[in-house]
């Protein structure tokens, strides 16, 4: 019976842990879209994958036409933002559009970080149209173990 107890008990925690990590996804959502930055007339935000590794967190933005020098990218200790501006091409010629769903002119992204990273380690590469932002994570120290060194004190203090 013993072992039930505590099979529940860390069925108990695990549900904890989980609670914890939708209800920080769950904030991340909301800063996203209490953002703002879209109420600028003609921003557009691009698709953004977030993952996370044992030692990074890469963000992956697609931005499809853009050249590099286009695009900004600023990281801070809670946020990584992404903005620039994608140039429409101006076609030669009488052409009339039956159709355009592609977005273009000033865009901005920002993503909230849940993780303590190194901004100062932070790296951007452009390729084939996909922006791979990596943000190493600092070492999480939370449980670590540090040694606390005792003077000895003699005399009358």
């Amino acid at each position: 019976m013993r072992n039930v107890g505590r099979v529940i008990g860390l069925e108990r925690i695990e549900i904890e842990r989980l609670r914890n990590r939708v209800g920080r996804l769950l904030a991340a959502l909301q800063e996203v879209a209490d953002d703002g930055s879209l109420a600028v007339p003609g921003a557009w935000s691009p698709p953004v994958d977030l993952r996370e590794t044992a030692d990074a967190v890469c963000v992956t933005v697609e931005l499809p036409g853009v050249a590099a020098d286009s695009i900004e990218v600023s990281v801070t200790s809670s946020y990584l933002r992404i903005s620039g501006k994608k140039k429409r091409r101006v076609l030669r010629g009488a052409i009339s559009h039956l159709c355009s769903e592609r977005s273009y002119g000033n865009f901005n992204r920002t993503v909230p970080l849940r993780w303590p990273v190194r901004v100062r380690g932070a790296t951007a590469e452009l390729h084939n149209g996909l922006l791979r932002v990596r943000l190493p994570k600092l070492a999480d120290r939370r449980g670590a173990e540090f040694k606390v060194e005792i003077k000895e004190v003699t005399g009358d203090k």
